[in-house]
């Protein structure tokens, strides 16, 4: 910020004649030892060491954004990608908008930190939506900001602005990073702020994983975003031929590989204390998203329930739904108020966060049983319902809590009703598949029905993921099913899939148009996917090997029909206006201009041939299927009551 004068500022004499330039002396940043190393050197070898640490502490992706500033981070990152594939992939978008969620949906898979690099003013901004989704969904992200040096802040000079703490509250850890110089002290603060970025962004380390037990079948996250800003003085072009890239001012290895993952935490004291409060009483497990990360949790989960006679109320996205097991409840939104709603729980120990079903939630708010709630961080109770508080993961709570005495005739005679109920609900539901056309619930049960095992199902906010809940019974084909339920918002969603997609050789996005339409740029990664598998196929001889695909699913009743089920729905015009909002978008056109395959099925026959010729399609392609807007309260009505 410039002085003010008043208090003392000397004016500039208008006769003065400005200091002269040196470029080479202004180059002359860093100092090794007594030598002047120019900012060429200084930035590659500054970043070459930051990058470095930064894979050895679980990052494995980067995901850029094209601009100027930061040149230097994006060459050094690409550099040890070229140099160095195994260890780190580099992603290219050149929209920071959808960039941003791209890594997202890379973290949310792997739930390994992703790193993402842009260019100063606006572009920092364009990351704040996904910024929060990570924040809410405990997404590790770490932010690499470019920015102009101090001298040019405050001054008015192009693309420059105030980007400290840019993101506030929102990012877990924030750093103001130095201009880079290459002498030893700051070669080993790069590597320290890049292993404090890990661990602020992981804080129970990187997950273990490898085993086909440790894959992942859930977007539970226990991380958040983080973000160091970088200022670089010209010139910003860093010398990649510089010796000791990726090697200066390395500490050394380890004698034994320790890698840093989460230690098992045990309840102790606490579990007799909690064992008391289950015992003889009617209780039931409601699991959100963030149960279970893998399928070792997940059985682990189901072991304990199972020896303890408790039902399981599992949410889409917890992961449970792969189990077939009678105690699994995956009906529960369509029982909750209805006639054939099971009697009340005593306790609800809650995993995760909060269901998506608004019923469920609202109805054990009216309830107001005993609330446990388990989690490694906070309570996420909006309703202030907490009654015991546990403070860690759902994993350490079911292996430190083996027995819990609820083998009672009570809790026998509770899960009877309840899996009674659930039984007829799923028949009722199950009965969707006889529908030809025209309802959606019958094109989402076929995504579940048709979808390959160990694929990836990622449902957009709004109908789709309620139409998720309503039709994904359990036991079918094991799937990964995520979504970004941190804001619930329909802000780069595509984007966020096509992220998560990298980490599955399947990946089927179930959509509204609305939702597609908000980040339809999106499909402009079509481009940078075909580059992924030529680089992929050059690295390997030539050989194809396996491409990620993904299949769009668009369920398109142009507009918000979700607005048809809320208070605001009216016959007066307002509520089309304002509410359904139609846009009569051509996705056949805008597939087509970036050259993504299209179908249109407008049939459960036609969309089976459609969904089943596109699968193993690589990169990304596109399904529509045309609804109506209007009465969609009345046609879900048969599948909730």
């Amino acid at each position: 910020m410039s002085a003010d004068p008043a208090v003392g500022a000397r004016r500039p004499d208008p006769g003065a004649q400005p200091p002269a330039c040196h470029p080479e002396r202004s180059a002359q940043r860093g100092v090794e030892g007594s030598r002047a190393v120019p900012t060429s050197t200084a930035s590659a070898l500054f970043l070459g060491g930051f990058f470095d640490e930064l894979t050895r502490w679980g990052v494995r992706e980067v995901v850029v954004s094209p601009g100027s500033r930061s040149t230097p981070l994006a060459m050094v990152a690409y550099e040890l990608a070229r140099r160095h594939p195994e260890r780190l992939r580099l992603f290219v978008d050149v929209d920071e908008r959808g960039a941003a969620f791209f890594a997202l949906g890379l973290a949310k898979a792997s739930g390994r930190p992703a790193a993402l690099v842009c260019t100063s003013g606006t572009a920092v901004a364009n990351y704040y939506p996904a910024v929060l989704e990570a924040e809410s969904s405990r997404v590790p992200l770490v932010v690499l900001t470019g920015d102009r040096p101090p001298r040019l802040q405050g001054l008015g000079a192009p693309q420059t602005c105030d980007q400290l703490k840019a993101y506030g509250d929102h990012v877990r850890a924030f750093r103001q990073m130095p201009l880079p110089t290459a002498d030893d002290a700051a070669l080993a603060f790069a590597r320290q702020a890049a292993r404090e970025a890990c661990i602020a962004a992981l804080p129970f380390g990187v997950p273990a994983s490898g085993d086909g037990e440790g894959l992942r079948i859930a977007g539970a996250c226990e991380g958040f975003p983080v973000h160091l800003n970088f200022p670089f003085d010209e010139p910003l072009k860093p010398d990649l031929q510089v010796e000791g890239l990726f090697d200066a001012a390395r500490t050394p290895e380890p004698a034994v590989s320790v890698p840093r993952v989460r230690t098992h935490l045990r309840l102790d004291e606490d579990a007799d204390c909690i064992e008391q409060l289950l015992r003889g009483r009617r209780v039931v497990v409601f699991a959100g998203e963030g149960s279970a990360r893998t399928q070792l949790e997940a059985r682990d989960l189901m072991l304990w329930a199972r020896s303890n006679e408790l039902l399981v109320f599992a949410d889409p996205l917890s992961g449970l739904r792969n189990d077939g097991d009678p105690r699994v409840i995956d009906n529960y939104d369509s029982l909750f108020g209805s006639k054939n709603e099971g009697p009340q729980p005593e306790v609800v120990v809650r995993f995760g966060r909060c269901p998506v079903s608004k019923r469920a939630t609202s109805a054990l708010a009216g309830a107001r049983p005993l609330n446990i709630v388990v989690d490694p961080f906070e309570t996420r109770d909006f309703n202030a319902a907490t009654d015991v508080f546990v403070p860690c993961s759902p994993h350490d709570f079911v292996r430190s809590l083996r027995f819990c005495h609820t083998d009672t005739k009570e809790q026998h005679e509770f899960n009877a009703a309840w899996i009674a109920a659930n039984d007829a609900a799923r028949a009722r539901i199950a009965a969707v598949d006889d529908v030809a056309e025209g309802f959606e619930g019958a094109f989402v049960r076929r995504v579940v029905e048709l979808a390959p095992k160990g694929s990836c199902l990622f449902a957009a906010n709004s109908m789709s993921v309620r139409a998720l809940d309503t039709f994904y019974l359990k036991g079918g084909r094991p799937l990964a099913v995520l979504c970004n339920r941190g804001l619930n918002g329909i802000d780069g969603t595509v984007s966020t899939a096509l992220g998560a997609a990298q980490h599955f050789e399947q990946t089927t996005l179930l959509t509204g148009d609305l939702t597609l339409l908000h980040d339809l740029n999106a499909l402009a990664l079509q481009r940078e996917l075909r580059v992924q598998r030529e680089a992929a196929a050059a690295r390997d001889g030539g050989a194809p090997g396996a491409a990620p695909s993904i299949v769009i699913v668009l369920l398109n009743n142009n507009g918000g029909g979700i607005f048809d089920m809320l208070p605001q729905q009216s016959d007066d015009p307002y509520f089309e206006r304002l509410f359904l909002t139609p846009q009569d978008v051509d996705f056949g056109a805008a597939a087509r201009a970036f050259g993504v395959p299209y179908r249109i099925a407008n049939t459960v026959l036609t969309f089976d041939e459609a969904y089943r010729e596109l699968l193993g399609t690589p990169g990304i392609s596109l399904i529509e299927v045309r609804v109506p807007l209007s009465g969609l309260k009345g046609r879900y009505a048969p599948y909730w009551s």
